[in-house]
């Protein structure tokens, strides 16, 4: 630009409030085509150009909270991907996956899309969680579930609820103990997740080995919830999951408005 453009220019933007000239002095094609490399880069990485089509699977009763609501109808999904929302209402939970589930591998459509979103009716996910479990998923592939991170609802006032990263595989005796969270929000392998925010491989369901139903909520030899029934018995398989803990979960107690 000439000096004489270039100082008028400069003039003219210094005059805050008043109507202004500007001359375009942004790269002609915008940020992303000035370096294709590192634009491709960023683009694999997410790998948006792939077939991520999800089903979203939500347990639940005839109503849920609005901040609930509100935080789901929020959720942003790959870019011209098809995404199906599933209700399983008035169904205790257990059941309700393991039916759900036996209904999408039985639809002719469904049942060739790539993931499932598991997602309970107090989580409160961040609008970007699904983009960010299916990068960690598509960076991860020996991960066949990924969850974000949430806690169980403890005090209030004197918060004692654990995260839900259930199980220290490096142990050689099964256990579901909740391990620490990576505060620097990394990825923590577990031997169980629980289901509030889960992004699962649907492929996984199809393998004979695993017992169905996949999901049953445990009443005697002491009290087991239906997710750990799951990983009880798919980690015998070799399957294996973990827990983003970047993607942070809030868990809603409607009784005291109080996310934990």
């Amino acid at each position: 630009m000439p000096e004489s453009t270039s100082t008028t220019h400069r003039a003219l933007t210094k005059m805050k409030g008043r109507p202004q000239l500007l001359i375009q002095e942004m790269p002609v094609g915008g940020v992303n085509n000035g370096d294709l490399g590192k634009t491709r880069i960023r683009l694999d990485k997410s790998a948006a150009w792939k077939k991520q089509r999800v089903i979203v699977l939500l347990p639940t009763a005839e109503m849920i909270a609005a901040k609930v609501a509100l935080s789901h109808w929020n959720l942003a999904f790959p870019p011209n991907n098809p995404v199906a929302r599933l209700l399983a209402i008035g169904m205790e939970v257990g059941e309700a996956y393991s039916t759900a589930i036996e209904q999408i591998l039985a639809h002719p459509e469904l049942s060739t899309w790539e993931y499932l979103l598991t997602i309970e009716s107090d989580n409160m996910p961040p609008a970007d969680g699904v983009l960010k479990l299916l990068e960690r998923m598509e960076v991860n592939p020996r991960f066949s579930c990924i969850g974000g991170l949430y806690f169980t609802k403890g005090g209030r006032d004197n918060p004692s609820g654990c995260a839900q990263l259930w199980g220290d595989p490096r142990d050689p005796i099964p256990n579901f103990r909740p391990q620490l969270p990576d505060p620097k929000g990394g990825l923590v392998e577990v031997c169980g997740t629980g289901m509030g925010f889960n992004l699962w491989r649907l492929k996984m369901f199809k393998d004979k080995k695993l017992r169905r139903p996949w999901f049953v909520t445990q009443k005697k030899d002491g009290i087991a919830t239906q997710d750990l029934y799951f990983w009880s018995d798919a980690r015998k398989y070799g399957y294996r999951c973990a827990i983003d803990c970047g993607c942070k979960v809030g868990h809603f107690s409607v009784e005291e408005d109080f996310v934990y």
